[in-house]
């Protein structure tokens, strides 16, 4: 079973760690060595600086060059859409890989370029051309983490990795929004995106410390050893129809749908209110909840078995309606700030539980890839429709309405879990 261990409280860190995740592994197969153990940790620090510089900065940045919402949300959307089509074909790209640490690499190096182009010429084809690339690279870069993760721990220690990654992912997440934040109130809103290309630089060094030979390809790839027993069909099309997978993929999709587009949203809000403060908020905005995340991410991973699915998927749910209805009510920019620890407690559940249900259902199946790119297609369409959405309404009848649909799309997801979604936790 997934997570069957019970979590040491103590440091998680050097030999410690390497004992349990040998300890969870079939017998015969190495434990990972802390070289690669801690390669993969600063590997998803940096990847997390990286994409940052993506996230609200694009909103801010686009606002001060004079962009309209619906010119924003439109560039948002076409990243959306690509992400969307690229999905299904990422998880696919993974399944097949020979070495997932190449196929990586390259996409952080499109990545680092896409963000030289941002800051060098903030024209529309450019930036168009730069959102697209962008999510194409996007599209390999989560499953392939979570395929090295799988690799190197294996099947019973993933839980308690996929913690430890969502923690190491939302401090890279606030360190970075911290430094561009700084920079873009020291210097300007352009900064971001050079500061951005630099951080490929050590993400590229951290990717190298993973050894190759220890990432096991079958693990990656969602197979089980051969004296496991396989529970059920492994055909490709049984496990598209099983409905745990597809209820699962539909709350993903209606929580993109109502998330995606309120950071945009507030961010330009905050620029209108506060523009000489716009950057260094929202960078504060970004922070609190990626701490949130880091604090409980591991202890997410770990309930996640003592209490089943369902209960953190609503618990994710309620502070996300939560949150939109704040975002609709407060109007101090500041304030706002404050409304962030409900996304820290929506993250912090969603960032473990994705990939963490997503195992539960391709649990041997050896598609584990591809069922993420199932998933990672709902959250592509949903993020893709937010925005656009988002941007319209907010463009028409003002952010407060937009904020209250928003929320009620997050309702509708917390309905869909609570009558449809069967627990995925294996016992046994």
């Amino acid at each position: 079973m997934l997570l069957s261990r019970k979590p040491n409280p103590a440091d998680r860190g050097g030999r410690v760690e390497q004992d349990d995740v040998a300890a969870a592994l079939p017998a015969g197969l190495p434990a990972p060595s802390r070289q690669s153990l801690r390669g993969l940790d600063w590997f998803i620090f940096f990847l997390a600086d990286v994409q940052t510089g993506f996230g609200p900065f694009i909103a801010v940045y686009l606002t001060t060059q004079k962009w309209t919402q619906v010119e924003i949300g439109l560039v948002l959307s076409i990243g959306g859409i690509v992400a969307l089509i690229g999905q299904m074909p990422g998880g696919a790209i993974i399944d097949a890989a020979k070495s997932e640490r190449l196929v990586a690499a390259l996409a952080i190096v499109t990545i680092g370029f896409c963000a030289l182009a941002y800051a060098a010429m903030p024209i529309f084809p450019v930036v168009i051309a730069a959102a697209t690339l962008h999510a194409a690279a996007s599209c390999v870069l989560g499953p392939a983490i979570a395929a090295i993760s799988l690799g190197l721990v294996g099947p019973l220690a993933i839980g308690e990795r996929l913690g430890r990654n969502a923690r190491f992912a939302s401090l890279g997440n606030g360190v970075a929004a911290a430094v561009m934040g700084t920079a873009g109130y020291l210097l300007s809103s352009r900064s971001v995106f050079l500061v951005t290309f630099l951080l490929a630089i050590p993400t590229l060094i951290a990717l190298s410390r993973i050894r190759e030979e220890e990432v096991d390809i079958a693990r990656c790839h969602g197979e089980m050893p051969r004296e496991a027993p396989v529970p059920g069909d492994t055909n490709i099309w049984h496990l598209i129809r099983q409905r745990p997978l597809i209820v699962f993929a539909l709350s993903v999709l209606l929580l993109q749908l109502a998330n995606a587009a309120m950071m945009p949203l507030m961010a330009s809000a905050v620029t209108a209110r506060s523009s000489q403060w716009a950057t260094v908020l929202v960078a504060a905005c970004i922070i609190v909840p990626q701490a949130i995340v880091a604090l409980l991410s591991p202890t997410v991973g770990r309930k996640a078995q003592l209490w089943g699915r369902r209960p953190l998927l609503l618990i994710g749910f309620g502070a996300l309606t939560i949150r939109g209805l704040l975002f609709a009510t407060v109007r101090d920019p500041y304030l706002l700030v404050l409304v962030q620890v409900f996304d820290g407690l929506t993250a912090a559940v969603f960032a473990v539980m994705i990939p963490l249900i997503v195992a539960d259902v391709a649990f041997g199946s050896g598609h584990f890839n591809l069922a993420q790119g199932i998933v990672g297609t709902a959250t592509g369409i949903g993020a893709s429709l937010s925005t656009a959405l988002g941007g319209y309404v907010s463009d028409k009848f003002g952010n407060a309405t937009a904020f209250i649909g928003l929320s009620g799309v997050a309702a509708t997801g917390l309905l869909l879990i609570l009558l449809m979604m069967p627990e995925t936790r294996r016992t046994a």
